[in-house]
């Protein structure tokens, strides 16, 4: 990959990754209430979705569900149901405030959390099965280029979430007040119920 073509594509995945989205909306709930570290590890799993997605274009498993309706609807409709599911779960969170009282949080849920968000997203993997091809040489060895494009696309999209919750941090700390906290978790939950939505009623991308 010449560095013309690899810093298109570096661009395409900024844009991509700061267009908010159901995973900048998972990385700054669990900033805000749990912290970086916490956060970082529903990111990693937000990319190791994004490996699922781009292994599946590599396969040509992509071009499959941007063909078949049913398939994409399939996988559509449970992604959707997720995201609701995780708002509901988010809505009637109890109002804990942010101390050392909090309950632990399991690294592993966060973590498939993450993973879920991303992989349960059709027009994720239809995006990047439209993108991803465009800047691959099929005369030139292909492993070579998906890894640098895995590489750049997992390290800005990671950059940008720890942005988020970075960002969420800050205001989290001022969560010490159970109406505040409540009024945070409804907050996001109801962004959660409303990407869920917004995936139901979104047509298929071109």
């Amino acid at each position: 990959m010449t560095l013309t073509v690899w810093l298109g594509f570096l661009l395409a995945s900024i844009l991509i990754a700061v267009t908010p989205g159901p995973g900048a909306v998972i990385s700054m709930s669990t900033g805000m209430r749990h912290g970086y570290w916490s956060a970082l590890t529903a990111i990693l799993g937000l990319q190791t979705a994004i490996l699922a997605h781009l292994l599946i274009v590599a396969l040509g498993l992509g071009a499959v569900l941007a063909a078949s309706e049913t398939a994409f609807l399939l996988v559509k409709f449970f992604g959707a149901a997720y995201l609701v599911w995780l708002g509901i779960q988010k809505w009637r969170a109890p109002a804990i405030p942010v101390d050392a009282n909090a309950p632990v949080v399991r690294r592993r849920g966060l973590f498939l959390q993450g993973v879920l968000v991303n992989l349960t997203n059709p027009k994720a993997i239809i995006f990047i099965a439209a993108l991803v091809p465009q800047f691959v040489d099929p005369v030139q060895a292909q492993v070579p280029q998906y890894l640098v494009i895995a590489t750049t696309l997992c390290l800005t999209d990671l950059a940008v979430m720890s942005g988020y919750a970075l960002a969420a941090v800050h205001l989290g700390r001022w969560l010490h007040d159970p109406a505040a906290i409540r009024l945070q978790n409804r907050f996001f939950g109801g962004l959660f119920v409303s990407a869920g939505a917004l995936l139901v009623v979104s047509s298929r991308p071109s």
